[in-house]
């Protein structure tokens, strides 16, 4: 799944909600898009289909009034983990030669399959965070439930994004907590033992938190069931969202028939 970001980390008006246009559209409709355009995408291998998917990406993303620096230091962060992958493809893909580097040849096939991979990932990762990853943890929650996704799947998600931020905290503390008494990791019998108790501290303070907190939901009347927060409702910036997803859509499923 695409990262959720938090309210600070997007441009959100005085309620709350993302700005601009996007904001305004269903959540339901936003997450649909999404999902579809990632499995176009990814059905597609024709390069510029592939670049024309990026460039609708990019364009939503110019359109949505978001930090354009911190979306594509987000991008370029998912690109690094990818880049030694990228790299060696024309070193192992056989083809027609380029170059020759160590005695391994660099073919065209093995870059074009790189240019394939890259643009895929950036087009589908962008569109990913800029239709689903500004939305917060509760609406993303509630417009999945709204979609009839499973009811347990959806409460797993909705506490495990907000509860990560506590056991990391929680995490911290410990490890100060273990600096104090003046430990230092090294490669030996006592700092295996030590990060061992460390993670199964982690585990038992995990269990304590989460029943602390099923009591305190259920004091409060939880019975499993969400209750949605808003009513959805399509609008026609709705029906024109949806309209103009389709016709991008069916652009490059018609590109990539006729390439």
């Amino acid at each position: 799944m695409a990262q959720v970001l938090s309210p600070q980390q997007v441009a959100l008006d005085p309620e709350g909600r993302l700005s601009g246009w996007l904001g305004d559209v269903d959540p339901r409709l936003r997450i649909l898009a999404a999902s579809l355009f990632a499995l176009v995408v990814v059905a597609c291998a024709s390069l510029p289909v592939l670049a024309l998917a990026f460039g609708l990406s990019l364009a939503l993303l110019l359109g949505s009034r978001l930090p354009l620096g911190r979306m594509l230091k987000r991008m370029a962060a998912m690109d690094g983990f990818i880049l030694f992958t990228l790299a060696i493809l024309p070193f192992s893909v056989p083809g027609d030669a380029i170059f020759t580097l160590w005695g391994f040849d660099a073919t065209w096939q093995g870059v074009a399959l790189a240019v394939e991979i890259a643009l895929t990932a950036n087009a589908v990762v962008l569109a990913l965070l800029v239709l689903v990853g500004t939305m917060e943890p509760v609406a993303l929650g509630h417009a999945l439930y709204a979609l009839r996704m499973p009811a347990g799947l959806v409460q797993l998600m909705m506490f495990s994004i907000r509860y990560i931020d506590v056991l990391r905290a929680e995490y911290l503390r410990l490890r100060v907590a273990m600096k104090v008494r003046g430990f230092r990791p090294g490669t030996n019998r006592h700092t295996y033992r030590s990060m061992g108790y460390l993670v199964g501290m982690m585990l038992v303070r995990a269990v304590e938190r989460s029943e602390r907190i099923m009591d305190a939901m259920k004091c409060r009347g939880f019975t499993g069931q969400i209750h949605l927060h808003r009513d959805y409702r399509l609008r026609g910036l709705d029906a024109i969202f949806a309209g103009g997803s389709v016709l991008a859509m069916t652009l490059l499923v018609g590109m990539e028939l006729v390439l």
